[in-house]
């Protein structure tokens, strides 16, 4: 028995040294994945073991090891889950907490992901990785709060349940789009170990004349191996494409490189590679050329950047292409700046992982500025929490497609199509009497605008007008209908941002009207005050523009304090000044008429005129109809309100005597 149970003993011994080499074999298998950048093979591996060890210390080590791989092939949720099991186990290593918080804001969850910045800044006050972050999650949620007029759109005809990106055109009148795929079929035909996708390929797909999309077709094998190939650009004609690749160098290494291929008839010719740098072992990748096809965008991690991946650029020259030089800390940050694209206008268009944004890649465009380069996040929804990257532009258009992984994606990343639909704005006007508020049909109404709009209409029964505005424009408008002065209003639709219907009421002075003249003298003067002239230049304009056929009585007007004989002079000379300003300024003499009434002829507050008053304070005790005679001011209750309303009865006003006054110009053809 005592030979058995010793025997026992060995086998059992045996089987855990067994169990443990095996263990520790998959472990080192999956640090051998890892390590070889084969995140996806690793991530099975990681799991495997941490269901079998029940060392703790082990056990946060390889959750950590998972959560890495699925942030380094950006399946963020898991990488959520993985990260928030590492933090909640009290791992040390700090960068749990800081990829735990950048997780939660690459899946739209604001408030967790600052709260995490937060302690991660307690834990490395030194990181400006973190402000970065909380300063990314202030900017999600108010973005999302003003969103941007951009309509996006998922190309359901381009994208499957794998990966669709990186779309160009292939026409010059952008009928034919190229895209990156990682669809099953695709030449390579085979998982990719990093990414756990199809290899990729370069597809098309052509709309026809009805707007329908062709089933996507691969480009060929002059440009589609075994191996990945994808992120393309052509140039402005669409005959020449650039694309990355990752082929075996000299040295039998794969390296992501840039090749390009010409158009010949209707297939691409043989692609080669764009020799940036003389050695071949250096990643260059995502190109984009300019619409001189003079310089080269393009990205890379070389050394002498910034950190991380690099947008960088080289010029033409008559050897090939120059010596490469990187953007600079404008666009180049210690995250990642990837997927450039050049739009006509000389705007750069790039995704960043390393700018304040909302979540992952975020979408940037770079307008030049002298040597410097103005940087501005174009905002939701064209960034989402997700990655939004490889935009392509028509050339004339707010409209073209872009990239992402977003939460209506189809697959890992879909194509989508984006537009920046135009600004519309509707004028509603209705014409009215400006002393009874009744509505005035029939009126003729120009309209006048600063980009040279001059239309004209005719108000309908129920006395509306109805425009079309443009956008960026200053308006005048002028309606005209005999017994009536000429109404005018202005507008502009500068600085709207949002498509709107505006409504406005013109009103037009009926002839037998009083109009004031907002002048102004000393006390017991006729001077005309400096602050008067706004209101004289005004008064020029529509006796000479606005109504050049009427006549006018000028008349001015005292309170009753002093004689009635003082107060009718000095009204008169009042009234006179005004007519020497307007004839001075050009207005025929015998178009006027001065008059001073003194103060026998109280002012009578118009229903306008008590609307606008029963908002102003302390004005409110006037009411429409009332006549500011000496005995109406003496009745009221307080100073402040008899001061008031001598106010208003010291007045100049002018009112139409007649409407068939010839100019003198006229007169004389």
């Amino acid at each position: 028995m005592q030979y058995f149970r010793l025997v026992g003993l060995f086998l059992a011994f045996f089987m855990v040294v067994q169990l443990a080499d095996a263990q520790q074999r998959r472990i080192e298998k999956a640090e051998s994945a890892f390590n070889s950048g084969k995140y996806f093979e690793a991530i099975d591996l990681f799991k495997y073991a941490y269901g079998k060890v029940d060392d703790r210390e082990l056990e946060n080590e390889l959750i950590f090891k998972t959560a890495l791989c699925y942030r380094y092939i950006d399946d963020v949720r898991q990488a959520e889950i993985w990260f928030r099991k590492a933090v909640r186990r009290g791992i040390e290593n700090p960068l749990a907490t800081l990829y735990y918080a950048d997780a939660l804001l690459a899946n739209g969850e604001y408030e967790e992901a600052r709260t995490n910045y937060n302690k991660y800044k307690e834990l490395v006050p030194d990181d400006a990785r973190a402000n970065k972050g909380i300063e990314s999650c202030d900017f999600a949620i108010e973005a999302k709060k003003t969103p941007t007029r951009h309509k996006i759109t998922p190309m359901y005809f381009f994208n499957t349940r794998e990966s669709e990106f990186s779309p160009c055109y292939g026409k010059d009148n952008y009928s034919i789009v190229y895209f990156t795929t990682t669809t099953e079929g695709t030449t390579g035909n085979e998982i990719n170990p990093v990414t756990g996708q199809y290899y990729a390929d370069i597809y098309q797909s052509r709309v026809d004349r009805k707007g329908e999309w062709s089933d996507p077709t691969p480009l060929g094998e002059n440009i589609n191996t075994e191996f990945d190939e994808g992120v393309a650009c052509t140039n402005e004609k669409a005959n020449t494409m650039y694309f990355t690749a990752i082929r075996d160098n000299k040295d039998g290494d794969m390296v992501t490189q840039i090749y390009k291929s010409e158009k010949q008839g209707i297939d691409w010719g043989e692609a080669t590679r764009v020799a940036i740098y003389e050695a071949d072992s250096i990643m260059v990748a995502h190109p984009a050329i300019s619409y001189d096809e003079k310089t080269l965008y393009f990205v890379s991690d070389k050394s002498g950047g910034e950190g991380g991946k690099d947008i960088w650029k080289v010029t033409a020259s008559d050897d090939g292409w120059g010596t490469p030089e990187n953007m600079g800390t404008d666009i180049n940050t210690s995250g990642n700046e990837v997927f450039p694209f050049v739009h006509k206008d000389g705007t750069l268009y790039f995704s960043s992982d390393g700018h304040v944004g909302m979540g992952g890649l975020d979408l940037f465009m770079a307008r030049p500025q002298g040597s410097q380069w103005e940087i501005e996040n174009m905002g939701y929804p064209m960034n989402s929490p997700r990655d939004d990257f490889g935009i392509v532009f028509e050339r004339k258009l707010e409209r073209g497609f872009v990239s992402s992984n977003r939460d209506d994606a189809r697959g890992e990343d879909d194509v989508f199509q984006f537009a920046l639909p135009p600004l519309e704005f509707k004028l509603k006007l209705v014409v009215k009497n400006e002393k009874t508020g009744e509505k005035i049909p029939d009126a003729s109404v120009n309209l006048i605008g600063s980009d040279g709009t001059n239309e004209v209409k005719t108000s309908e029964a129920d006395a509306t007008v109805e425009y079309d505005l443009n956008p960026n424009t200053d308006y005048r408008i002028i309606a005209r209908k005999g017994g009536f002065l000429a109404g005018k209003e202005k507008l502009s639709t500068k600085g709207l941002t949002e498509s709107q219907e505006i409504e406005l009421d013109l009103f037009m002075p009926p002839n037998d009207e009083p109009r004031l003249v907002k002048v102004f003298y000393d006390f017991g003067k006729w001077d005309l005050k400096p602050e008067s002239m706004v209101a004289l230049e005004e008064l020029v304009e529509l006796l000479r523009d606005d109504n050049p056929n009427i006549t006018i009585e000028l008349s001015s007007h005292t309170d009753f304090r002093g004689s009635d004989e003082a107060n009718r002079e000095l009204s008169y000379k009042r009234a006179k000044s005004v007519v020497d300003f307007l004839v001075l300024y050009g207005i025929d003499e015998e178009r006027l008429t001065s008059k001073g009434y003194g103060e026998s002829k109280p002012k009578k507050i118009s229903p306008r005129e008590a609307q606008e008053y029963a908002n102003k304070p302390g004005w409110e005790f006037l009411k429409a109809g009332d006549v500011l005679s000496e005995s109406y001011i003496r009745n009221l209750p307080t100073e402040e309100m008899k001061e008031i309303a001598h106010s208003l009865n010291r007045r100049t006003e002018f009112r139409v005597t007649g409407t068939d006054y010839v100019p003198r110009i006229r007169r004389k053809k």
